[in-house]
């Protein structure tokens, strides 16, 4: 028996989108007032979704509030409150989408999964979303 387990966390930051290979007409064609020289910001929803077989003694896949703690310390306390661009240090140099952003909360949070869920859960997908009719999702493809 596979169950999905998902936890929601919320954050807050600020970015643009832009490419410095770019000029500044090209970056205004792509990305628009995204590519605003003055930032703009989201309020970020993000959920952690754990596969795996619920353990005879708990019932659970994974300790939905050691997930919560793992999701904070790793992720939301490091981009909370930031200029993604400029204040995350594994987004330095990396285009500020939700897209890669996505992938980097991935690569931060799948190694510790498996551990914290005494090998019973595998990090299924991370879904970000951007805006309430925008977002993004990512199952380590």
């Amino acid at each position: 028996m596979i169950i999905y387990v998902s936890r929601q966390e919320h954050f807050n930051a600020a970015h643009k989108l832009y490419n410095p290979a770019w000029s500044e007409e090209k970056n205004a064609e792509m990305f628009g007032p995204c590519a605003n020289s003055n930032w703009h910001g989201h309020n970020f929803d993000l959920i952690v979704t754990v596969k795996g077989e619920p353990s005879p003694d708990t019932g659970f896949v994974i300790d939905l509030k050691k997930l919560s703690t793992l999701i904070r310390e790793k992720v939301t306390d490091k981009v909370d409150h930031k200029n993604l661009n400029l204040d995350v240090d594994f987004m330095i140099g990396k285009m500020a989408s939700t897209e890669i952003l996505a992938y980097e909360f991935w690569k931060i949070l799948e190694p510790h999964i498996t551990t914290l869920s005494d090998g019973r859960g595998k990090l299924h997908s991370i879904k970000l979303y951007e805006t309430p009719r925008n977002y993004v999702e990512y199952f380590g493809e």
